[in-house]
């Protein structure tokens, strides 16, 4: 769980610097094959034969390379078995390279898969100190700080007990806690996140976003969602190489469709639709009278569409041609410009190339960082109302809602059109960033979206 890597950058902007990286595991057939292996090659170089290999090689990593800027954070991606943890041990210096180098600048810290870092037969506050001391702490720091390890990880009495009696929440809770009180400069965190409860997980991202004002940060996850939120860069690992390095977005948007493809096999071929290179271009807000919300709530929202430049993929079966919204309250008039509060209908035209038996349509809202927000689908209606589209067919879509109240930034809605169920489905038009709203002059102060208060009271009793 924790190391204190022993390779240093030196004089650099790098906190982690990883150089032509390759990790080989000899894979033998027999036990047998393992003594040949040690002898008969030296034996067969000395007679001048060509050596012989008694073992298959699997290439866990394959020539990686990539720096991270001190104070950043990179998220990294990848299915299972695509190199991901091999990668973290060596960066945290538990696992050897093969070829290549790894260098940090910095005390590490890491959080990896369920089991590793802790003794079982140890006690949770022996496990605390034990790993105190790997990471270069005095008995003397880590007495100061046991009360806020304790009191971190919520474990009570159990801080007492055999580590290999707690379940798998109360290791992430006691492994998180000694992490974030190592005054680590470079902290690494693996999926282990995902099996805590929904309070202490809060209670650990509070924890990152506080550490990347300063620290550098790599976090690991399936959850393309949270990369967006969390990292500025990503890693996408495939077959232990670099598949693709970039922004977050542009990278887990590449991913999420390499991995529909994977489950849609040879039976739908995605093809990725390129943004054509036109300029994101930002309209002036009209000087329209600003309508007086609740709580003193303002808002302008533009909307730009971008269905025509903006990227995604495609099967052929179908396709979106259309995505606008209508105010309802000015009779169901196209609009670029709201307020916040006005009754809203956003609208998805779809047509079928091909016979579609379950068409499903929806969208999802997002935050700049990839939070989704907000979203629905057709799925309520046609799970009542089947409907099946011949080719040729043109499908409409209307969400009716209020425009939520925003604060400041940019927001974007990707839309979908499907067919299937809501288990079993394929995506056949997708588009990412159809729409852009972009929110300004907001009086949204708390939270991530705002709501109209009927009544807010303070009131005071004598006695």
């Amino acid at each position: 769980m924790l190391s204190n890597a022993n390779r240093q950058l030196k004089y650099s902007d790098a906190a982690i610097r990883v150089s032509n990286l390759s990790k080989v595991y000899h894979i033998y057939g027999r036990p047998e094959d393992r003594l040949k292996q040690s002898v008969m090659p030296r034996l067969q170089r000395r007679i001048g034969l060509q050596p012989k290999k008694y073992h298959n090689e699997f290439w866990a990593l394959k020539d990686i390379s990539f720096e991270v800027e001190k104070g950043k954070t990179i998220g990294i991606i990848g299915s299972n078995g695509a190199g991901k943890s091999t990668l973290l041990q060596i960066i945290c210096g538990t696992l050897s390279p093969s070829f290549g180098s790894v260098e940090t600048s910095g005390r590490v810290a890491a959080l990896l898969e369920l089991g590793s870092g802790f003794n079982p037969e140890f006690t949770g506050r022996e496990n605390v100190y034990m790993n105190g001391s790997i990471l270069g702490l005095t008995k003397k720091e880590i007495d100061e700080r046991f009360n806020e390890i304790e009191s971190f990880a919520e474990i009570g009495d159990f801080i007492d007990q055999q580590v290999k009696i707690y379940s798998s929440g109360m290791y992430v809770r006691l492994a998180f806690a000694v992490i974030a009180h190592v005054d680590a400069e470079i902290l690494i965190i693996d999926e282990a996140l995902a099996v805590g409860d929904a309070l202490f997980t809060q209670k650990c991202m509070r924890f990152i976003r506080k550490f990347q004002k300063e620290g550098t940060l790599i976090f690991v996850s399936h959850d393309t969602a949270t990369i967006q939120n969390l990292c500025e860069q990503a890693i996408w690992l495939s077959s232990g190489e670099i598949k693709a390095l970039g922004t977050s977005k542009s990278v887990t948007e590449d991913y999420l469709h390499h991995t529909l493809q994977g489950s849609y096999g040879d039976k739908y071929k995605l093809n990725k639709i390129r943004k054509n290179g036109v300029q994101n271009q930002r309209s002036q807000l009209s000087q329209d009278d600003e309508l007086l919300f609740a709580c003193n709530y303002k808002t302008k929202n533009q909307v730009e569409n971008r269905i025509d430049t903006a990227s995604g993929w495609q099967t052929g079966n179908g396709k979106i041609i259309e995505v606008f919204i209508e105010n309802l309250n000015t009779k169901n008039e196209r609009s670029n410009l709201f307020m916040g509060g006005e009754k809203i209908r956003l609208n998805i035209v779809a047509v079928a190339n091909k016979p579609i038996d379950k068409p499903i349509i929806g969208f999802i809202w997002r935050d700049r960082l990839g939070q989704e927000l907000f979203g629905e689908n057709t799925l309520p209606i046609s799970t009542t109302s089947p409907m099946n589209l011949q080719a040729g067919d043109c499908v409409t879509a209307q969400f009716d809602f209020i425009m939520p109240m925003l604060p400041n930034g940019e927001y974007s809605v990707n839309v979908a059109f499907s067919d299937g169920t809501l288990y079993d489905h394929v995506h056949h038009h997708w588009i990412n960033d159809a729409l852009i709203v972009t929110v300004s002059s907001s009086e949204v102060r708390w939270g991530l979206v705002g709501i109209r208060f009927k009544q807010i009271i303070l009131e005071r009793k004598n006695g």
